[in-house]
C-alpha cells in the first residue's frame, strides 16, 4: 500500500468514527423522560485510556488467523494509526513501516477474556485486596467492579505475555446481582480509567446455583434456589417500576445507584453476565430474562451447557466455558470434556474460553487447544481458523466490542499477537503483542516486558532473605 493509499484508508477510518459518534446523539426532540433514560448509563469515571503512538506496522509472511474463520497462508498483516489497515498477501507499505519478518510464525487477533477477576483479586492473594464480592446483600447492583481494581496487579503483565489484550473484569460470584462489570485494555496505567476500553458497554454479573444460597443462607436468604429465583424477579420488579416513572420523568429526584443499573439492563445497555452451571437453572434464567424483557449475553462456566446447546444458539446467547474444569461442588459434577465443542456445533453456537483463573488467563490459547484434542479423540476436526473465535471474535460479541476488536478487518483495533508457532501447538509463546498498533510486549525484547510497580525491587528483598 502506497503512502496516498494508506492516507486515504485513515482518512475514512476518521471520517467513519466522526459518522459513528454523530449518529449516536440522542436527537434534538428527544423527550425529558428519554433523556432521564439515558443518564442511567451516564459515565461519572470515563476513560482517559489513549492509545500509544506508533509508526505504521507490518507482519509479513506469515499465517493471518482473522479470528472470522478465515486462514491465510504467506500473508501481511498491516497496521497504522492503531488500526488495522490491510491484511492479504504482497501488501505494499509505506517507506516509513516498521517491517516484522513473520515467516514461518502465525499471526491473531489478541485475545479476549471475557471473564477475568484481575485486579478485584489480584496476586499476591491477600484479604488487604480481596476486593471482588460485596457480601452485604443478595442484590448489590449499585456496585461496580472498576471502583476494586488495582492496576498494580502482576497478573496483567503475564496476561500480556500469554496475548491477552482486552479483559473484562467482573464482580465475584456470591450475590444474586454482584454489580456492573467493566472492560480495559490491557496496557499499563496508574489509574484502572486509563485501562478502561473506550466505547465498551457495562457488563452486570449474575449468578444462580449454589453461591447465592451458601452465602445468605443463614444471613436472611436466600437459602434455596426457588428463594434465588424469587431475588431476581423481586429486584427486577422494583427496577421495572424505577424505568417506568423515569421514561414518564416522573422520578423523585432523588438518585439510586441500584436500581440505575438494573433499569439500564432491561433497557439493553448493560449486557448480562450470568454465572451459571447446571442446564435446568440456565433454562431458569432464561425464562426470567423473557420474563422481564432482558437479555443474557452470555453464561459463563456453564458446565452443563451442552444439555441445552441448541436453545442457547437459537436465543443468540453465548456459553463462556472452561475446557475441563468441573467435579468441585455438586452443580458442577455434570460436566463433560466435549461440552464446548457441543455449544460450538449447534447452528448458530457461540461458544467462548473463558478463565475465571489468574493462572488460566496467561494460556488460554492451550485451554483452547485441550478443547481441539478432546474433538480430534471423538472425531470432530477443529481447524485453527475455527477455533480462534473461542478466544477472540466470540468473546468480543458477548462482550458488545465487536465491532472495534476481535478479529483482523480494516478499520479494528489493531490489537494482534504474533506467535512463534501454531498458537494451539504445546509449544505456543506469544513474541509480540500489539495492542492499538503499539507494540507492548515482545519477548525478545526486556524493555517490552512490563513489570508491576509492586514487584519492582521484590528479587533484592527475595536475595536479602536467602
Amino acid at each position: 500500500m502506497h503512502k496516498t493509499a494508506l492516507a486515504a484508508a485513515c482518512a475514512a477510518l476518521l471520517l467513519s468514527a466522526c459518522a459513528s459518534t454523530s449518529s449516536s446523539k440522542p436527537a434534538a426532540s428527544a423527550t425529558e423522560g428519554s433523556k432521564k433514560v439515558a443518564a442511567l448509563t451516564a459515565d461519572a469515571y470515563p476513560s482517559t485510556y489513549r492509545p500509544i503512538p506508533s509508526a505504521p506496522v507490518l507482519l509479513a509472511g506469515a499465517t493471518v488467523l482473522d479470528g472470522l474463520g478465515k486462514r491465510l497462508e504467506n500473508a501481511d498483516v498491516l497496521m497504522a494509526e492503531g488500526k488495522i489497515v490491510a491484511v492479504g498477501n504482497g501488501i505494499s507499505a509505506p517507506e516509513n513501516v516498521i517491517r516484522v519478518d513473520a515467516r514461518g510464525k502465525w499471526v491473531t487477533p489478541g485475545i479476549i477474556d471475557v471473564h477475568s477477576h484481575l485486579g478485584v483479586y489480584p496476586s499476591p492473594a491477600a484479604s488487604a485486596h480481596s476486593d471482588g464480592n460485596e457480601m452485604t446483600a443478595p442484590v448489590t447492583a449499585q456496585v461496580w467492579a472498576e471502583h476494586s481494581i488495582w492496576p498494580q496487579d502482576p497478573g496483567f503483565a503475564t496476561a500480556l505475555a500469554g496475548g491477552v489484550t482486552s479483559l473484562q473484569i467482573l464482580p465475584g460470584s456470591a450475590n444474586l446481582i454482584g454489580g456492573r462489570g467493566v472492560t480495559l485494555k490491557n496496557v499499563y496505567s496508574t489509574s484502572y480509567q486509563g485501562m478502561k476500553f473506550p466505547g465498551a458497554p457495562w457488563g452486570l454479573k449474575m449468578a444462580c446455583g449454589e453461591n447465592p444460597k451458601r452465602v445468605y443462607g443463614n444471613k436472611g436468604g436466600p437459602s434455596t434456589r426457588m428463594g434465588n429465583i424469587a431475588g431476581f424477579r423481586a429486584a427486577f420488579i422494583e427496577a421495572a417500576e424505577y424505568l417506568k416513572k423515569q421514561e414518564a420523568g416522573k422520578d423523585s429526584g432523588k438518585r439510586d445507584l441500584k436500581q440505575e443499573t438494573l433499569a439500564a439492563t432491561l433497557n439493553g445497555d448493560i449486557l448480562v453476565h450470568n454465572h451459571c452451571y447446571r442446564a435446568d437453572e440456565m433454562a431458569i434464567m432464561l425464562d426470567l430474562a423473557k420474563e422481564f424483557g432482558f437479555r443474557i449475553s452470555a453464561f459463563h462456566h456453564g458446565v452443563e451447557a451442552y444439555k441445552l446447546a441448541d436453545r442457547l444458539a437459537a436465543e443468540g446467547v453465548c456459553a463462556a466455558l472452561w475446557a475441563d474444569w468441573w467435579g468441585f461442588k455438586m452443580e458442577s459434577f455434570d460436566g463433560i470434556q466435549e461440552n464446548l465443542l457441543l455449544v460450538d456445533r449447534a447452528p448458530g453456537g457461540c461458544a467462548i474460553v473463558h478463565s475465571d483463573s489468574g493462572e488460566g488467563i496467561q494460556r488460554l490459547n492451550q485451554e483452547a487447544a485441550k478443547i481441539i484434542a478432546n474433538g480430534r479423540r471423538i472425531g470432530i476436526d477443529i481447524t485453527p481458523e475455527h477455533a480462534i473465535r473461542w478466544l477472540t471474535s466470540n468473546a468480543a460479541k458477548s462482550m458488545g466490542i465487536d465491532h472495534l476488536t476481535g478479529s483482523l478487518e480494516p478499520g479494528k483495533m489493531a490489537d494482534v499477537v504474533l506467535w512463534n508457532g501454531n498458537p494451539f501447538s504445546s509449544y505456543a509463546l506469544a513474541e509480540q503483542v500489539y495492542i492499538d498498533g503499539a507494540r507492548l510486549y515482545d519477548r525478545a525484547d526486556v524493555r517490552l516486558q512490563p513489570q508491576s510497580d509492586f514487584l519492582l525491587g521484590q528479587e533484592l528483598m527475595q536475595g536479602d532473605a536467602r
